[in-house]
């Protein structure tokens, strides 16, 4: 009788046990990729977007899934992630009207000049000390004195910024700063930006590298100045120079944190910049975040969105000039929120976030790579193609001084063509499909030939990886650069423009910007640039992206090229003539150096054009 009441007393338990056991074990099931919720009437219901694997390598070609954003909204699983650093779950959760965990409290503001981002101008009596300081500097650093370390600038995000919870738990961050006879303020508003905007906890440290300045207030003064962050901050020295690529390289090593964001050494860093860039690292290491760069002017430092109404990416044309272009609308419709990450084939190269182990697995920027330019191609494309993504984070923003000029050279170079081009040959013949090559050589028709140090370790790795083609990225993530930028047609002749009469005047364009003056001709130097054209099968006659046309005059100018790369120009080898079609006119060399549209005569000397082609490295 006993035994019997025992079971019936255990039977009633469990039963009772399990009438509050499978609501709440329904609530938590998790099979990894679905999360089985319960819903009141009030709930909101939406579709789920769900990807199971989100390496680039394993996604058919022609059937490109949506980038999983391991988003949560208003308590409705949109996508589950994993914290791949920790294995811990990282829910990214979007809750109306509720501040997020990680958004800072109101910023103090200064009573000096510039607050809220605010423009500061210089009196006429500052204007010899302003003017040298641009020289020395490639800004106004007479303006930039007068501003606060620690200013404030305005909150540029979106409203919906704010309503975002972030994971507890996120990688720690090294954030690396790369540095050659900068300005002081600029410089250490930069660290003081870093370090008042970002998490204490999760700024792990601010890496200072110096490439070898020579300016008397980067030495010992500085050495002082960033003690008081309490090691936080940590400043290394090149004993020789290595230029921006490779300093990058060398501060990545530095480094401890898991996750580097490298940043230029004049920026400002907006409210709760950090927290999204390490979400969208935490939910996949293979993403590189980038930051939504914003603009402070070189002049006044006036702080400003770059845009400030439709999303925008990296892309390139086909000399590999970076250009940024509206998100297609496609990707777009990826996302549920205007807030989210959005993917971009490339970036400017100056500001990302990247999982510093990843980095290394990647071999980080090829070593090949000298001084500056090239290097955020090679970095975008090894990505893509290599099983990784990039996206740009629209929460994240940091504004960015862009100088007026260069202020500086980069020492003793043995290149024989400028190095920018030498760093995008690299680029070219590792990434690059052979059908794709050839655009960027019509493009910059003078290098061919030249020859590429050695490349075999790139080849390797892209063989190794299992990398894919070029073609891949250019369909399936990179599309939109056939419309803004078509392929460039074969070119009928190229290389310098002189008279047959004599080769000892040649078109150049004197450095004229589009719109601006009038070309001419010019001594000929034999060394290309601003005496470089090509002449392509369809009639544009181009230098670099510039195009040369008349308007509605007679007197030849530096425009824009237009999207497609055709245009009115002929050249006849044989009699000189360079016809511009539309006006039934050609090219005359006048009494003013000047080029000018005439009526066509074979006879007259100063219509008698020779197209020779040059390479300056031979």
């Amino acid at each position: 009788m006993k035994i019997r009441r025992r079971l019936w007393l255990r039977l009633a338990i469990l039963i009772v046990t399990s009438l509050f056991a499978i609501p709440l074990l329904l609530y938590h099931l998790d099979d990894g990729q679905h999360r089985l919720k319960i819903y009141s009437r009030d709930s909101p219901r939406r579709n789920k977007r769900v990807d199971a694997d989100y390496d680039v390598q394993d996604r058919p070609e022609n059937a490109m899934r949506n980038p999983p954003l391991g988003i949560v909204d208003e308590g409705v699983n949109i996508n589950n992630s994993t914290y791949s650093l920790t294995k811990h779950k990282a829910k990214t959760v979007f809750k109306q009207g509720v501040l997020g965990n990680y958004e800072p409290q109101e910023a103090k503001h200064s009573s000096l000049p510039g607050e809220n981002g605010e423009p500061v101008y210089t009196s006429m009596s500052e204007k010899a000390q302003a003017d040298s300081s641009i020289h020395e500097f490639g800004f106004n650093l007479v303006a930039s004195d007068k501003i606060s370390l620690e200013r404030t600038i305005p909150d540029t995000r979106v409203d919906e910024c704010k309503y975002w919870h972030y994971p507890s738990k996120l990688p720690t961050a090294s954030v690396v700063i790369v540095f050659h006879n900068e300005g002081w303020s600029t410089l250490m508003r930069t660290v003081h930006s870093v370090i008042n905007t970002s998490p204490a906890h999760l700024l792990k440290e601010v890496v200072m590298v110096d490439d070898m300045s020579d300016k008397p207030h980067l030495k010992y003064k500085l050495e002082e100045y960033i003690k008081q962050f309490n090691h936080k901050v940590k400043l290394y020295r090149n004993d020789k120079r290595q230029g921006l690529i490779r300093t990058r390289t060398l501060g990545a090593q530095y480094a401890v944190g898991d996750v580097i964001v490298f940043l230029d050494a004049h920026c400002e860093c907006n409210r709760n910049w950090l927290v999204p860039l390490l979400a969208r690292i935490a939910y996949d290491r293979k993403i590189m975040a980038v930051p939504i760069v914003e603009s402070i002017d070189w002049d006044n430092f006036r702080y400003h969105p770059v845009y400030t109404t439709n999303h925008h990416r990296g892309i390139f044309e086909w000399g590999f000039l970076y250009k940024e272009s509206k998100v297609p609308q496609k990707e777009l419709d990826k996302r549920t929120h205007n807030s989210e990450p959005y993917w971009s084939p490339t970036h400017a190269g100056g500001l990302f976030a990247i999982d510093r182990k990843y980095f290394f697995e990647l071999g980080g920027y090829d070593p090949g790579l000298q001084i500056w330019g090239g290097e955020n191609f090679e970095l975008s494309f090894k990505i893509w193609m290599c099983g990784g993504s990039i996206e740009w984070v629209p929460c994240s923003r940091v504004g960015h001084v862009y100088r007026n000029y260069m202020p500086y050279g980069f020492g003793k170079i043995t290149s024989k063509i400028p190095i920018v081009l030498l760093n995008y040959m690299r680029v070219v013949e590792v990434w690059l499909d052979e059908d794709f090559k050839q655009y960027f050589y019509r493009r910059e028709p003078s290098v061919e030939g030249y020859p590429v140090t050695n490349i075999s370790d790139q080849l390797t790795f892209k063989k190794e990886h299992k990398c894919k083609s070029f073609s891949w990225f250019m369909d399936n993530i990179a599309y939109e650069v056939y419309d803004k930028f078509p392929p460039p047609p074969e070119n009928k002749a190229w290389g310098e423009i002189h008279l047959k009469s004599g080769g000892s005047l040649c078109w150049d364009t004197y450095g004229q910007p589009p719109g601006g003056g009038p070309i001419g001709v010019s001594g000929c130097h034999h060394f290309g640039g601003n005496q470089l054209f090509r002449l392509n099968v369809q009639g544009q006659m181009a230098m670099g992206e510039r195009c040369i046309d008349s308007g509605n005059g007679d007197t030849l100018h530096v425009q824009f090229c237009d999207i497609q790369p055709n245009g009115p120009w002929s050249w006849d080898e044989k009699t000189g003539l360079i016809m511009n079609k539309n006006r039934n006119s050609c090219v005359e060399s006048g009494h003013d150096s000047r080029l000018h549209l005439k009526t066509c005569n074979e006879q007259v000397a100063n219509q008698q054009w020779i197209i020779k082609m040059i390479w300056s490295w031979k």
